[in-house]
């Protein structure tokens, strides 16, 4: 019998919102059986965590290589925490303070790799059904991902994006989903995350993708996610020596 997750709402702001996480400590399971848990869970991400510091990400779609508001909800259920975690493909110095009810996190993301997108890769500009401004990245952390600016958190607001026309085109280049954002003020900005191969149309809050900016923008900078679906979520990245620190607040 499957184990009940907690719930934690990692990428919190102003102490509300985020997106709701299933955590389960690791235990004998197939991988069918894990991507069942963000199912019935209602969550977008499971994250499963074992006794030696290894996570391992699923959605509904299966099993991701890194998973960055997945990796803040698995630092709120473990609590103070000051040590490594690894993935199958890394280690990574972590911490966690709790205050309260509320778990404050950090980590190392890693390094990002930025490329200008190939042509067809400019197909996933062309299905979020707004107008595409140039400076379009592809960003690479775990998998990559489309980087698109817009205008102003007006524009981000309004986009429609075809979601089928979205997946094709991402399945076609091997992309992750399509990271579109505001121009930060004062550090600030939005985004809005659309990664409809993982099963994920709209993302709360996606850290990895945060971090790509930060990396892309060669400054820290907190992004505001999550408006769009009733569930405001805040990720603050900035790099350091080449790598890039995430931070998040979560709530078990």
């Amino acid at each position: 019998m499957t184990a009940t997750p907690t719930i934690v709402n990692a990428c919190l702001r102003d102490g509300r919102g985020g997106s709701p996480t299933a955590v389960l400590r690791e235990t004998p399971m197939t991988d069918a059986e894990r991507r069942r848990i963000p199912v019935t869970a209602k969550a977008s991400h499971a994250v499963f965590v074992a006794d030696d510091g290894t996570v391992r990400f699923f959605t509904a779609e299966g099993e991701l290589p890194a998973c960055g508001h997945g990796t803040v909800a698995a630092l709120a259920w473990l609590g103070d925490f000051d040590g490594t975690l690894r993935t199958r493909d890394r280690e990574f110095a972590a911490r966690a303070i709790r205050r309260g009810e509320h778990v404050e996190t950090a980590f190392d993301a890693g390094r990002v790799d930025l490329r200008e997108p190939a042509d067809g890769e400019l197909d996933v500009v062309a299905a979020l059904g707004g107008e595409a401004t140039q400076g379009a990245r592809v960003a690479s952390i775990g998998r990559p991902r489309l980087l698109v600016p817009v205008g102003s958190r007006e524009e981000l607001a309004a986009l429609t994006p075809d979601l089928d026309r979205l997946r094709d085109a991402c399945d076609r280049n091997g992309l992750l989903g399509c990271y579109v954002y505001s121009p930060p003020v004062e550090g600030r900005a939005a985004a809005r995350m659309f990664a409809p191969s993982i099963g994920v149309p709209e993302d709360i809050a996606n850290a990895n993708s945060t971090a790509c900016l930060a990396a892309h923008l060669g400054t820290a900078v907190a992004v505001d996610m999550g408006d769009s679906l009733g569930s405001p979520a805040t990720i603050t990245a900035r790099p350091v020596g080449g790598r890039v620190e995430l931070g998040g607040g979560a709530r078990i």
